[in-house]
């Protein structure tokens, strides 16, 4: 890069020598003829000079009036929202060796049966700690720590280095994968904070700052402007993920992840969690979870250990160009706007309310829906129990109903860790069975369980990757949907390995 720096730069200077060497060369080429060029150039001069006067042309009535004291200062929110953003080390401790094809590997050994290693056992597995860097912002006093889900998943120890150099050791107290958020503490006491902004306030171009630590260089401010809101990426990898992300133009690197978005009151308005780049590094675009879903993940995370996450029940798709040209014709929709419903889940709350496939959902609570993840937002705010009002259409008409949320299971009252909807408290990914893997287990339906979480019942219990659930609590399972009405505390899990081999877990508590 430097060298490539110095030739443009070499370019540049050469180019303006040789510019002002032709300029010298024509100054001459004038005089020598006698100078009516020269007056000619003065008369075009002049002739500007007289046209203008002696001001600078005045803004248009249409500029509002500058006022240097209300254009922001940045260095406000800089000097004071760093204090509470934090350094976090997540350790790992991650298992190598254990096969045949693990590190040091002869087939020497293995051929005529000796054991490999000097009689430590062949293919013993060795432990490592593996570290990894994000950030995270204190919110209280004493201690709790808003940060990314993905900085902290699977971490065995957790160290915190706040901004005046001191260093903590920091615990779990909840994690949302669908929103990528999580919260932890260290024990402390006085500690600066960031305050909650809003960011359903903020607007297109509102002067924003990114603190965090990328590639390890701790309290590092960079700026931007908020670029839009309510984007959806597609890059939380969960079974029902909740995106609608701030995006901004300030510098985010790997290492900013769970650091702050503040805006120019130094304010928290958004966790920095995702970079869109071709490289792995800022090239322009950056992302934040907004503080609307920020807050109410972190006061469920403390009250209850759990997410409180409410449903509205409906299946939809925003009426986009695409949408009228893929489907508008059939469904005699020509202009785009709002959310069509593709279906209603029976017994949910949008059911209990009156709304029907093939409605449109204009706007929740007065906000249009032109977008899929304006929804998603304004639900994800919200507990069961809560209620929205929902704007929609029907066949030309104008309606409105009020909807009180439930939880995924269909109740409205708040869940706890033991009455948590299963699929979360099983703690890993799922997939559903195809009918010719059915078949060949002699097996009716059945979840897979594609990988396990170590701090889920799944990790806690022993289960493998690979094993096919299909009884908990004796209650048959069939597909994802069975795991998500469930919500009973898991005492048994009951099913079968590809290799055939039948496992039934008791679930220790």
């Amino acid at each position: 890069m430097k060298k490539t720096a110095l030739t443009i730069l070499g370019t540049v200077v050469i180019a303006a020598a040789a510019g002002g060497f032709a300029a010298l060369s024509v100054n001459n080429y004038l005089a020598a003829k006698g100078g009516y060029e020269r007056r000619a150039l003065s008369f075009s001069q002049n002739d500007t000079t007289s046209e203008w006067g002696n001001s600078l042309p005045e803004a248009g009535n249409h500029f509002t009036a500058y006022q240097a004291e209300q254009y922001p200062d940045l260095t406000y929110a800089a000097e004071n929202a760093v204090k509470a953003v934090v350094n976090i080390e997540s350790i790992r401790e991650v298992q190598y060796g254990g096969s045949s094809r693990g590190y040091g590997y002869d087939p020497f050994y293995e051929f005529f049966g000796i054991p490999y290693g000097g009689g430590r056992g062949y293919g013993e597995p060795q432990t490592r700690e593996q570290k990894s860097g994000g950030s995270g912002v204190i919110i209280s006093p004493d201690g709790y720590i808003v940060t990314n889900n993905h900085v902290i998943e699977e971490a065995t120890k957790l160290k915190v280095k706040l901004n005046d150099g001191r260093l903590f050791d920091a615990k779990l107290i909840g994690t949302d994968p669908t929103t990528d958020v999580a919260l932890i503490k260290i024990e402390g006491e006085d500690l600066p904070t960031l305050p909650f902004g809003d960011s359903d306030d903020l607007r297109l171009g509102e002067w924003v700052l990114a603190i965090g630590s990328p590639f390890n260089l701790q309290s590092t401010i960079t700026a931007g402007i908020v670029s839009a809101k309510a984007r959806q990426l597609g890059v939380i990898a969960e079974e029902a993920p909740i995106e609608s992300f701030i995006q901004t133009d300030a510098a985010v690197n790997p290492g900013n992840s769970g650091g702050a978005l503040v805006n120019t009151r130094g304010e928290l308005v958004g966790i920095n969690t995702v970079i869109k780049s071709s490289t792995g590094s800022y090239i322009g675009y950056s992302f934040a979870v907004p503080e609307t879903i920020v807050r109410k993940v972190v006061m469920d995370l403390k009250e209850y250990g759990v997410v409180q996450r409410a449903m509205l029940g409906v299946r939809y798709r925003a009426i986009d160009d695409q949408f009228i040209e893929e489907q508008g014709e059939e469904l005699g929709i020509k202009k785009t706007g709002g959310l069509y419903v593709f279906s209603v889940e029976e017994g949910s709350a949008a059911a209990e309310a009156g709304l029907r496939k093939g409605d449109i959902i204009t706007a929740i609570d007065g906000v249009k829906t032109n977008d899929a993840s304006v929804l998603l937002e304004k639900i994800a705010q919200k507990r069961p129990n809560d209620k929205v009002t929902i704007s929609f259409d029907r066949n030309g008409s104008d309606k409105k109903v009020d909807v009180v949320l439930k939880n995924r299971v269909g109740k409205a009252e708040p869940v706890t860790r033991d009455t948590m909807d299963i699929a979360e408290a099983l703690g890993g990914k799922f997939a559903e069975v195809n009918e010719r893997m059915c078949q060949k287990l002699e097996i009716r339906g059945g979840v897979q369980v594609v990988s396990i979480k170590r701090d889920g019942l799944l990790g806690r219990s022993g289960v493998k990757e690979g094993f096919v659930i299909t009884y908990i609590n004796d209650r048959l399972v069939t597909s994802i949907s069975d795991l998500q009405r469930m919500s009973d505390k898991v005492q048994t899990i009951d099913g079968v390995y590809p290799n055939g081999q039948a496992v039934r877990y008791v679930i220790v508590q």
